[in-house]
């Protein structure tokens, strides 16, 4: 199907266009991160100047419903008066010590309660830190070199496993990133998602080279594709055999999908936990804050115990893990039931829309999380993810924004609501919808 960007919808967004012809002369792009920069759907960034609650305002004062919530972290909403109150008072104190703190050791308890097979948790300052930590962790301990990841599953930029990577990769159209030697990926296999036979195929031509298994928990970098039933069992049960590690990337699922993340939805399993969980997003509560980990002697490889090095000047951080507690101190048992509910009173709107003007879509969840396919069956791997009308994706997207609601400025993305979207917030993304949807199905 076609994957061209749609061109730019008519709008009046001056002060935005203003702001990215200015960062285009100092920043590649005119961005710090390539899905911003709309080249997915066409048009101009709107450049935010505050947020609140489920809204955002841009530089021209117009006011949208957040459906991107920052990627992920404002579960709680946009500037949430118990998360402020935590980052004024830490703040207060100040900004970093560069020794360790009691936030730190409070966020990481935090963490591990909420985890029945997490003991010790390592805190970083973002999910590409954390992945790559981890990857270095699972090498460490068993002295292996092999690294086995899917195609569709993104871990951050890291080197080595940037290679058949969704989200920001799949908006740009580059499978792979200039700037990667060769020798940087030569030992990572990138295998189908949710393809068990390819797994075994791999392990029994080379299970004594593998070190782990990566794979987000539920994947939500090519959009939305949970792991199929049986699938994460089938992970732990030939890592296990073959005495490779399985990692769990939850940096877009951890205290998203649930208390406990993916794990607390499709956990315990059968064969044992992951050996490894990755942690973003939502326990930053919009600071930048991330963790790796795992039990305590698997974590006791990491220096200063053990041979396995890594440090951050900024992990840790007093203030970003005052708002992370904050934020999961606000991810209670009945915050969930609420997310979801919101985000299918919204999902089921936008499907009726666009079943009515004839546009094929599929929608798929994990949690509260979910996407919204222009196709029409089933994504179960990146290459069906990549199999969908993308520029009728543009037209919708445009026209949401328009009526005031920011989606996913990319197809390849997942929709995300909050504890603060409220009936305002959702009538005005259920209003805009049929007009998004006859966008959608006209072809001109």
């Amino acid at each position: 199907m076609t994957s061209s960007p749609t061109p730019a919808a008519a709008t009046d967004a001056p002060a935005s266009a203003a702001l990215l012809e200015r960062a285009t002369r100092v920043i590649p792009g005119g961005v710090n991160s390539p899905v911003r920069a709309f080249r997915a759907v066409g048009g101009t960034p709107r450049f935010i100047a505050e947020a609140s609650g489920p809204w955002l305002t841009d530089a021209d004062g117009r006011r949208y419903v957040d459906l991107l919530c920052s990627w992920g972290p404002m579960i709680l909403g946009h500037a949430h008066p118990d998360v402020l109150e935590a980052v004024r008072t830490a703040a207060a104190k100040g900004f970093s010590f560069g020794t360790p703190s009691e936030n730190e050791v409070l966020l990481a308890e935090e963490i591990v309660s909420r985890i029945e097979p997490l003991e010790q948790v390592r805190l970083v300052s973002s999910g590409t830190e954390a992945t790559m930590s981890a990857v270095r962790l699972a090498r460490g301990a068993t002295g292996r070199a092999v690294i086995v990841k899917f195609a569709g599953c993104y871990h951050g930029h890291v080197d080595a496993l940037l290679a058949a990577a969704g989200s920001g990769v799949a908006t740009l159209a580059l499978p792979d990133s200039a700037g990667v030697p060769a020798e940087m990926t030569a030992d990572t296999v990138v295998l189908p998602y949710n393809d068990v036979a390819a797994l075994e195929a791999t392990f029994a031509a080379r299970g004594g080279e593998i070190a782990a298994v990566i794979t987000e928990a539920a994947a939500g970098n090519m959009g939305v594709v949970p792991p199929a039933p049986g699938f994460t069992e089938a992970l732990r049960r030939i890592t296990r055999e073959h005495g490779a590690l399985l990692i769990s990337d939850e940096v877009m699922t951890g205290f998203r999908c649930s208390k406990a993340g993916w794990y607390g939805l499709e956990g315990p399993y059968a064969g044992g936990a992951p050996d490894l969980f990755t942690f973003g997003k939502v326990m930053g509560g919009g600071f930048p804050a991330a963790a790796f980990g795992g039990s305590a002697e698997l974590m006791s490889h990491l220096a200063p115990l053990g041979p396995v090095y890594q440090a951050g000047t900024l992990s840790g951080n007093p203030v970003a893990t005052a708002a992370g507690l904050a934020t999961l101190k606000g991810c209670t048992d009945d915050l969930y039931p609420r997310l979801e509910a919101t985000a299918h009173t919204i999902a089921d709107a936008a499907s009726t829309a666009l079943s009515a003007e004839g546009v094929a879509h599929t929608v798929q969840w994990a949690g509260s999380m979910f996407s919204v396919f222009f196709r029409d069956s089933a994504v179960t791997n990146y290459d069906e993810a990549r199999d969908q009308d993308t520029t009728a994706y543009g037209r919708f997207f445009h026209s949401m924004l328009e009526s005031g609601v920011h989606l996913p400025p990319s197809a390849f993305e997942a929709w995300f609501v909050s504890g603060a979207h409220d009936d305002e917030a959702v009538g005005q993304v259920v209003e805009a919808l049929p007009a998004a949807a006859r966008a959608a199905a006209d072809g001109g």
